[in-house]
């Protein structure tokens, strides 16, 4: 099968292009970069998109996803969040390993990847457990499960609190150049907390999760990567001293890159309003002065990459009284809409903010996606950055329907997504 895309405005910061034109894939691939289209557009073997006045760009990577299965496919299940990818105009999704039974071993890597292939219809990469079951104690088969498929190790939903094992693991996946994701959380700082700890808080009566929970544990990953030379990745960076510690470490040459969600850049704890469960997330969302150290940082490179941490719950596991509601909320299909805020408010050029959800993630996991160069798989997210649309949460292809953004107006709206050369979304 072959597709033209003809006459949009291309964006590919992993080759520098700012340009309209057009892209012709062929079995799959990147074919080329045609100067005219005449001959393609007569052939009835080339499917023909018309992206005039649209953004084409590498098909997003999302380096944070949870797709629950196996376990709680009451959530989601591979093929849903897949789906849900698509039509937020990820081609690649990276899915952590809190699952049931946790990926912690081969077995469940290989059945991941091939319910990927047989039921998902975008990139799919596993992270596996830093250790066992993610009780923080026994380092899990990472050898094992990295030549099964894993890209990376992380304990994300459950913090590695023995900073002994956090070294070991940092210390095993060199043999292997994978980085250790770091879910950066002190639980017993955090204890029953349910909310940022600040005036939000103490005003519903609410246990409060302070940012030194966040910070400590961001200064000792940084300071053991810093001790044994790992690569270490940190996730959903929430607070103001987390961006400050990142930002000194990397001036001191330390491997460390980080992620920062929509969320976290858009919303404040005010959010959570009168109780609303779907502003309750983990980390949670922080004050004023956190998020503004969020755009700096994202400004400024200190945040490598934009990453939803899509988290499904069901409606019912989310309609219960605040304390008891699960912590998480989907975004895989408001990404692209938030992310272009950065554009509107001027923190991001649209080519920092396209990299931001590329060739940047790809490269902090070694995926080899994110890019439109010739040769490589045909990953390609063709998208409106004009279209108003209005955030109906009951439209989202993902089984959950758990997001604070309903009912906003946004700017920002995917046509087709195209996967290895194959349109597996179109509006």
């Amino acid at each position: 099968m072959s597709i033209l895309i003809k006459g949009g405005r291309i964006i590919d910061p992993s080759q520098g292009i700012d340009e309209t034109g057009n892209i012709l894939i062929e079995d799959g691939v990147v074919k080329s970069y045609p100067k005219t289209t005449k001959k393609f557009e007569k052939d009835p073997d080339v499917t023909v998109i018309n992206a005039k006045g649209k953004v084409v760009s590498p098909g997003f990577v999302d380096i944070h996803v949870h797709l629950r299965e196996p376990g709680f496919e009451h959530k989601e299940t591979i093929r849903s969040g897949c789906e849900s990818a698509a039509a937020g105009g990820f081609t690649s999704i990276v899915c952590m390993p809190n699952t049931n039974p946790v990926n912690d071993n081969a077995s469940v890597t290989e059945y991941i990847l091939l319910k990927a292939r047989t039921e998902g219809i975008v990139n799919v990469f596993p992270i596996g457990a830093i250790t066992k079951g993610e009780m923080g104690e026994t380092l899990a088969q990472i050898g094992e499960m990295y030549e099964a498929g894993c890209v990376g190790v992380s304990d994300d939903g459950m913090p590695v609190m023995n900073a002994k094992v956090m070294r070991h693991a940092m210390e095993y996946v060199q043999a292997f150049d994978i980085p250790v994701i770091s879910h950066a959380e002190d639980k017993d700082l955090s204890g029953a907390g349910v909310m940022n700890e600040g005036v939000v808080s103490t005003e519903l009566g609410l246990a409060g999760i302070p940012c030194a929970s966040e910070d400590v544990m961001v200064s000792r990953d940084i300071t053991v990567a810093e001790l044994t030379g790992a690569r270490l990745h940190i996730c959903h960076v929430s607070t103001a001293g987390s961006v400050r510690l990142i930002r000194a470490a990397k001036k001191r040459g330390v491997k460390v890159t980080a992620e920062v969600t929509p969320h976290h850049f858009i919303l404040t704890d005010e959010a959570v309003g009168q109780y609303d469960t779907n502003a309750k997330m983990n980390p949670p969302l922080r004050g004023d002065k956190d998020r503004e150290a969020i755009l700096v940082g994202l400004k400024d490179g200190t945040l490598d990459a934009i990453a939803t941490d899509h988290a499904p719950h069901s409606e019912d596991e989310k309609k219960v009284e605040f304390d008891l509601a699960p912590f998480g909320i989907v975004g895989l299909e408001t990404a692209l809409p938030l992310s272009l805020k950065l554009v509107q408010d001027g923190v991001l050029t649209i080519n920092q903010m396209i990299s931001k959800l590329t060739d940047a993630p790809s490269g902090i996991l070694n995926l080899n996606k994110g890019t439109l160069k010739i040769g490589a798989a045909a990953d390609v997210a063709v998208w409106d950055p004009e279209k108003e649309i209005t955030v109906d949460r009951e439209r989202f292809h993902s089984k959950a329907k758990n997001s604070p953004f309903h009912g906003w107006k946004l700017h920002g709206s995917v046509l087709y997504t195209i996967v290895n050369g194959e349109v597996v979304y179109s509006a």
